[in-house]
């Protein structure tokens, strides 16, 4: 058994799979009404499962990092395929970003890095009905449409490349408190990592999920059963050990592999830091579900 902080860490992998993704800038008056925006943009995006994508915010921007020299957000959307990807970019854009006071939106990802490009600001400027123009800003090509507010300013294209979903480590705790600070902490540090996201609440998942159902043929995933603590000594496959009682799951979103283990490496290195955690732990299938293994003691150098 090998240990971090006297925390054991289990010999697995996390199983993660390939997700198309577009990362995007919004920038605003104050970095206030940028990250309204975009919260409002990556609402609903916590897991493909039942959301159309998975979004979060990456990190905030300082006015020497963007187009315009305002404050602003980087942000991640990540869909399983390039159309509903585009399709949502749209939606999203088009309805929580061009409808929030003096923001703006531009592509985020380098040409070299993308590998499609959605002429998303293109279809928006429509809503200008007409008193629309098209011109160069900041040295990109932008449509800025004539709103109530002003003006809205969004860049004409948005890249999109293969990214990496579904990084992840459990935080098996011996309470509640334990296991939430310590998921409180890695969420911060991995905050600190370019080009991931976590989208669940909070960057934290308290209803880790499996594929399919022991019972319901009807459903596509379903409680994660083995790691359920009140189903302990219910369940034959358990994996709660004695003294833990509360489990909590990071969920980790990148640009690329090698982001997403940076990120699982700053997150598990900060939760077993935390008074009462017994446990970290991955989630797999086998090897079933993603191309992705992402090894637990290989990433963390034991």
């Amino acid at each position: 058994m090998k240990e971090l902080e006297g925390v054991e860490i289990e010999d697995t992998f996390a199983e993660a799979f390939p997700i198309k993704v577009a990362r995007v800038l919004i920038t605003a008056v104050n970095e206030k009404w940028a990250l309204n925006a975009a919260k409002e943009a990556t609402g609903f995006g916590t897991s493909v499962i039942m959301c159309p994508v998975e979004a979060g915010i990456e990190r905030t921007a300082s006015p020497e990092e963007t187009p315009d020299g305002r404050p602003g957000v980087f942000v991640l959307f990540c869909a399983p395929s390039y159309k509903t990807l585009e399709e949502q970019l749209l939606a999203r854009l088009g309805q929580c970003v061009l409808t929030a006071p003096t923001a703006a939106a531009f592509n985020a990802l380098s040409e070299e890095e993308s590998v499609k490009t959605f002429n998303t600001g293109f279809k928006l400027k429509f809503f200008g009905d007409g008193f629309e123009k098209v011109g160069e800003l900041y040295g990109r090509k932008v449509s800025i449409i004539p709103i109530m507010g002003g003006e809205f300013i969004v860049e004409q294209n948005f890249g999109a490349k293969e990214g990496v979903a579904g990084g992840n480590f459990f935080i098996l705790a011996e309470n509640m408190a334990s296991a939430l600070l310590a998921a409180e902490n890695a969420v911060a540090e991995i905050e600190k990592v370019d080009g991931v996201i976590t989208p669940f609440p909070g960057g934290i998942v308290s209803s880790g999920s499996k594929p399919g159902s022991l019972k319901y043929k009807f459903m596509h995933a379903t409680t994660n059963h083995k790691f359920c603590p009140t189903l302990r000594g219910v369940v034959e496959d358990s994996e709660i050990p004695d003294g833990v009682n509360a489990v909590l799951e990071i969920v980790i979103n990148g640009l690329s592999e090698d982001a997403v283990k940076e990120a699982m490496r700053k997150g598990i290195k900060a939760a077993v830091k935390v008074k009462g955690v017994k446990k970290i732990t991955a989630g797999n299938y086998g090897g079933t579900l993603g191309k992705y293994h992402l090894k637990l003691h290989e990433i963390l150098g034991l």
